[in-house]
């Protein structure tokens, strides 16, 4: 209710001030359009005299002195014209010194001294002075930098400047200098005293009320920065020195930081630039209240632009030594400001690292320092929780990345890592896949195990359970996505020299064992594959290189593969391990190592025989296990019919007889190579094809006394296209006549009351013939072949 009386209250007195000004400005344009000077004196202060008032709040007496300002416009237009008063401007000058007011004899003793300078019968200088010095008499906050405001924005277009009418051997731009620099001084110190001017529990209304007269006071420094003569010497030594004495002096945090602020914006790069140690010299005096960091990070900012609007400038920056002085100032600061929040001080060298970054990106070792400070200031404190301070360390260690584009540049920096240890879990985490998306992105290559070492430091919050955390308490989802990120970063650590390759893979080796069994299904397959990628390019080699420890060769190799596929005993992960011997036996093979291969495939079988239980999984086994076996050509005989024999065993040994049918129908490849040096064992294949004829037709027998019916004939198809194929490799076992057997049993079969019809299988045996009639069709020494087969 107080609050609303107060509004109220206030715009009363505001329309009752706009009502006296409208009442002598009636008076007041009658006396000029009679051209009568002591009348239009007398209305004119009359009018004045509503800006008297000290119940307005600043925006209201801003309206109120608008409206002044209107007919304070008029009244010059007036005193101009010296044939409408009759009067000469120097007696003008004395005659409204005598209004009885102060306030309105200062207005209207400047709206005169405008209109004095311009007629240039007296020194532009001695005129400004007086004023400035006059104003002095009005010292109440408001009305006193509504006055100062309206000396400055009247006198602007009159400062002897060079080049300026008003420039003569008696007035110089620095006279003008200083006339600005007293307004402003004499400005700021009422700006900053309007904090006194109400109750303490009025404070933040206060504060906001000051806040929105601060352009009055900031226009002085636009003003400064709009003189001509104002160079890099006259700013060095006069301006800049004057305005920070006034900044530090006036020891108000709202006041020190506006007008840092508008420094930083309205006068040019290269006065900040060459001004630097001055200009941060009076940043660790500031009050600690001061929003420093903002102050500095523009700063910075304008720099950084600077910088990069020309490499012309870059010098500019070597020879003052921006780097080193901004760092000494940001470390003088937070010693200065002890209360200043962590977030404030990351935030300040998040600012510098950019600043380094665009200014001197060749300078490692600045990037360094920047982030070595940043350990000191995090170093004793736990692990971040706040999210702001974690914010700005995740941007200070993006802001390389970002850069460079090249992790491997950052993995140089001996302090990156030391930041990232300061990052609670869940965060570590973030940068991490931030460092693997950035390797990906760019396509980076890790090349040596040094900088394999220091990265999987960097992200081994991914590689391994950290603070206590567990596996078990993240979202599957999320842990997948994770473990999949650091498979794919595995593919990008590579070197074309063996030996550094094989520290690579013993180096990536020894931290993902430190990961636990959950992630190793993720983490063992890639690895796996690096290395069997380092064994191709080795085939040619055998034996050890003189002089070296751990020589790479493919025997060594594949030792340290048998005991990295062995870690997933641990998961357990059967199937997964058994795909991984297997493809090493492969490997084996190309390098022309039976007993290696042999022994892969050894341990595939003992895991077949002890770990794979699940029926599916059997079946899909035995199926890569015959496949594999089926491409080797290192086995002697009688390690394949060892081999050879297993895998036939297993196979009938499946527990669903449809799947005992495909397993040994597949094993009759394992005996008919089709190559210049393969077996070709005809009789074996027409056994193997011949059981599981066998099988199958056990398997129709199966489902006819469970249900009643036959099932479809679709094993005999299969087996049949397994006919034709011997058949035309040219296995002597396999005749037309058997082929023309199993066509006849098919048919049978098919038109029995009990086989239950079946559209895929019969659509499969259709396309069968179809093929045979093509081949029949086509002549030639195939067709030849084909023409006993009657359809």
């Amino acid at each position: 209710m107080m609050i609303s009386n107060g509004i109220e209250d206030e715009e009363k007195w505001l329309a009752e001030g706009m009502a006296g000004i409208q009442h002598n400005a009636f008076y007041l344009h009658r006396a000029l359009d009679s051209n009568n000077l002591r009348e239009a004196l007398k209305y004119s202060a009359l009018l004045l005299s509503e800006l008297r008032t000290s119940r307005l709040s600043p925006h209201k007496y801003y309206e109120l002195y608008m409206r002044a300002f209107d007919e304070l416009r008029r009244l010059e237009m007036f005193f101009k014209d010296e044939n409408r008063h009759g009067c000469s401007v120097v007696d003008l000058y004395e005659l409204v010194q005598h209004a009885g007011n102060i306030l309105p004899r200062l207005y209207l003793l400047c709206t005169v001294g405008s209109v004095y300078i311009k007629s240039k019968e007296a020194p532009a200088k001695d005129v400004l002075k007086d004023l400035v010095e006059m104003c002095r008499g009005v010292q109440h906050p408001i009305r006193g930098l509504f006055l100062r405001s309206y000396l400055a924005q009247i006198s602007r277009d009159e400062l002897p400047d060079i080049a300026s009418e008003y420039e003569s051997e008696g007035d110089t731009f620095m006279d003008a200098v200083e006339f600005v620099l007293q307004n402003f001084a004499e400005m700021n110190k009422l700006w900053v005293r309007m904090q006194h001017q109400g109750p303490l529990r009025e404070r933040e209304k206060l504060d906001k009320e000051r806040n929105e007269l601060r352009d009055l006071v900031g226009k002085n420094l636009h003003v400064l920065s709009q003189i001509e003569g104002v160079d890099l010497e006259i700013y060095r030594d006069t301006v800049l020195p004057r305005v920070l004495e006034q900044v530090v002096n006036c020891k108000d945090e709202l006041a020190q930081y506006y007008l840092m602020d508008c420094i930083i914006q309205v006068f040019p790069d290269e006065y900040h630039l060459q001004t630097l140690e001055t200009l941060l010299g009076a940043c660790p005096q500031l009050q600690s209240a001061v929003d420093i960091k903002t102050v500095l990070s523009r700063l910075m900012e304008r720099l950084s632009n600077y910088a990069a609007s020309s490499p012309e400038v870059l010098p500019e920056f070597l020879q003052v030594e921006a780097f080193t002085k901004l760092s000494n100032a940001i470390g003088k600061v937070i010693e200065a400001q002890v209360d200043m929040p962590i977030v404030g001080a990351i935030t300040l060298y998040v600012s510098l690292l950019t600043f380094t970054l665009h200014v001197h990106p060749d300078r490692l070792d600045y990037v360094d320092q920047v982030l070595g400070e940043c350990v000191k200031k995090l170093s004793g404190k736990a692990k971040l929780q706040d999210s702001r301070v974690t914010k700005q360390v995740v941007a200070l260690l993006s802001a390389p990345l970002e850069k460079y584009n090249d992790i491997v540049t950052a993995l140089t920096l001996s302090n990156y890592p030391r930041v990232m240890d300061h990052l609670d879990a869940a965060t570590n985490k973030v940068m991490a896949m931030v460092i693997i998306q950035s390797i990906m992105k760019n396509n980076t290559c890790v090349s040596t195990s040094d900088k394999v070492e220091v990265l999987f430091e960097l992200i081994k919050g991914l590689i391994k359970d950290i603070e206590g955390t567990s596996t078990d308490e993240l979202d599957e989802e999320d842990f997948k996505e994770e473990q999949n990120s650091v498979a794919r970063l595995m593919h990008m650590l590579y070197n074309d020299d063996p030996e550094e390759m094989l520290k690579i893979i013993n180096t990536v080796w020894k931290h993902i064992m430190a990961g636990g069994p959950k992630r190793l299904p993720f983490t063992v397959p890639p690895l796996v594959f690096s290395t069997l990628k380092l064994v191709r390019r080795l085939q040619v080699q055998d034996g050890d290189v003189a002089g070296e420890e751990v020589p790479a060769t493919p025997k060594k190799i594949f030792q340290i593969l048998n005991q990295i596929i062995e870690a997933l005993s641990v998961v357990p992960s059967p199937e997964l391990a058994l795909r991984l011997y297997l493809q090493c036996a492969e490997a084996a093979n190309d390098c022309d190592l039976e007993p290696v291969a042999y022994e892969f495939f050894t341990q595939a079988f003992v895991l077949y025989e002890e770990e794979v239980a699940d029926s599916k999984a059997q079946v899909t086994a035995i199926h890569l296990i015959i496949g594999t076996l089926q491409r080797m050509n290192v086995f002697g005989i009688e390690n394949r019919d060892t081999l050879t024999h297993k895998a036939t065993g297993y196979s009938a040994k499946l527990l669903k007889k449809p799947d005992q049918c495909r397993a040994v129908y597949a094993c009759s490849h394992l005996f008919w190579v089709d190559d210049q040096d393969g077996i070709k064992d005809g009789e074996r294949v027409l056994l193997c094809l011949k059981r599981s004829l066998r099988i199958a037709n056990a398997a129709q027998q199966m489902v006819n006394v469970t249900r009643g019916s036959s099932g479809p004939v679709t094993l005999f198809v299969e087996i049949l296209n397994k006919y034709l194929y011997f058949f035309e490799k040219g296995s002597p076992q396999i005749t037309g006549a058997a082929i023309q057997g199993l066509i006849e049993l098919i048919k049978t079969e098919m038109q029995s009351d009990s086989t239950t019809s079946n559209p895929a299988s019969d659509a499969f045996f259709a396309s069968t013939l179809r093929y045979i009639r093509f081949q029949k069709q086509k002549g030639g020494v195939m067709g030849e072949k084909y023409d006993p087969i009657k359809l």
